[in-house]
């Protein structure tokens, strides 16, 4: 209870953090039923990038979402990896009328082999899943304003 408290009493963000968590929870669930592609298909234009610069309010308008996102997903009861990070970012950065990048790549890993990797960029700012450095990139998604 006092958990619960505190995040109320003391998060500025707190619309953002309750939608982190309950978009967290929809795109995890429609990943275990398989509807995965259907909700990168919807994301927003495929092969085309958001601009290499943003304007500054997008700056912090990404970077709260991705700090919010960054911070529950830690915290939920289910895993909540880059793709269901990913998209929550998209969703969020659509409300916002943010324009940004979900990239979609794949690469080698030593341990695991192949590996699969979704990140999100608005202009400069990885908001989710760092750079995709050594990853081809499979997919890019425009989403946001043009």
């Amino acid at each position: 209870m006092r958990k619960v408290y505190r995040f109320f009493r003391y998060n500025r963000h707190k619309q953002i953090a309750l939608r982190v968590y309950l978009y967290t929870a929809w795109y995890r669930l429609q990943i275990i039923l398989g509807r995965s592609r259907a909700l990168i298909l919807a994301a927003g234009d495929r092969g085309e990038e958001s601009p290499e610069e943003a304007a500054e309010e997008d700056y912090r308008k990404a970077y709260v979402i991705g700090t919010e996102i960054t911070r529950i997903c830690g915290h939920t009861l289910w895993k909540s990896l880059c793709l269901v990070q990913a998209l929550t970012a998209v969703k969020l950065l659509r409300r916002a009328k943010v324009p940004a990048t979900m990239y979609l790549g794949v690469g080698q890993d030593e341990k695991e082999g192949m590996i699969a990797h979704a990140w999100v960029r608005c202009g400069t700012l990885f908001v989710t899943g760092g750079s995709g450095e050594n990853l081809a990139v499979v997919e890019r998604i425009r989403v946001g304003d043009k």
